[in-house]
């Protein structure tokens, strides 16, 4: 499938036009960035994971009627999407404290919490993607309550799939951050989950050890980021070892 004019790119994914109209193609780099891309990688590998665990994430929202733009993966870096109008939020759900809330809240790191808790971020990389309420959304008309009450239903139904999928192969869903799109068919307009969802944009931990399997491996210097993401594919089944070469071989 032949590639259109560039639409944008980001930090981590390159935005093509689609073979069709309302599609676009995106493209998984291999570029690693962290704390507001001040800290800036080349990481072999990591967009073809990223793309191979996005797909399966997206296919199984798909699949439990969670509405995604997710469309197909094309090849081992490109996924085909629906062109949506990204709200600009950032939708983090945390079921244990890491990170931001650590830091804001003096709750210790890996302290279950006594609920899913949905914090918002504006979008914005000048200013680093400042957390915001529900009352800068309605006043700067980011989003209706409406709008927000279905972001809500979504961010809740999102976590009980990745808890439960993850879970099952030994892996805790610390938290995990997603983006929501309007998607428009006609005069109706439904909100969609966009972008993607792979271990760039979750915290992952392996139940029994703790061990970090998501991007604080690259943040915090721990170790390899492709052996990390790797070992997530190697247990939900999307990877097998070649035994002639002992490397990882993509399942199709």
């Amino acid at each position: 499938m032949a590639r259109r004019s560039k639409i944008y790119e980001g930090k981590a994914k390159i935005l093509y036009e689609g073979p069709e109209a309302g599609t676009i193609i995106q493209y998984f780099k291999d570029d690693a960035t962290a704390f507001n891309a001040e800290k800036k990688e080349v990481i072999e590998g990591k967009g073809v994971l990223n793309n191979r665990l996005s797909e399966f994430f997206m296919s199984g929202l798909n699949n439990i009627g969670v509405p995604t733009h997710f469309i197909k993966r094309i090849n081992m870096r490109e996924q085909l999407v629906r062109s949506c109008e990204i709200i600009p939020l950032e939708i983090v759900v945390r079921n244990f404290a890491a990170g931001s809330i650590s830091d804001r809240l003096g709750i210790e790191e890996g302290t279950q919490l006594p609920r899913p808790i949905i914090e918002y971020y504006y979008k914005d990389d000048s200013l680093g993607d400042p957390i915001v309420s529900e009352e800068h959304i309605a006043a700067f008309n980011w989003a209706s309550a409406q709008d927000m009450d279905d972001i809500l239903g979504l961010a809740l139904r999102v976590n009980d799939f990745l808890s439960g999928v993850l879970f099952s192969v030994g892996i805790k869903l610390v938290d995990f951050k997603i983006e929501i799109g309007r998607l428009f068919e006609g005069d109706f307009q439904r909100l969609v989950v966009a972008d993607e969802i792979s271990p760039d944009s979750c915290r992952l931990w392996d139940i029994k050890s703790g061990t970090k399997l998501d991007k604080d491996v690259f943040r915090r210097d721990l170790g390899s980021l492709t052996d990390a993401y790797t070992e997530v594919a190697y247990r939900l089944g999307l990877l097998q070892k070649s035994t002639s070469q002992m490397k990882p071989t993509l399942v199709k």
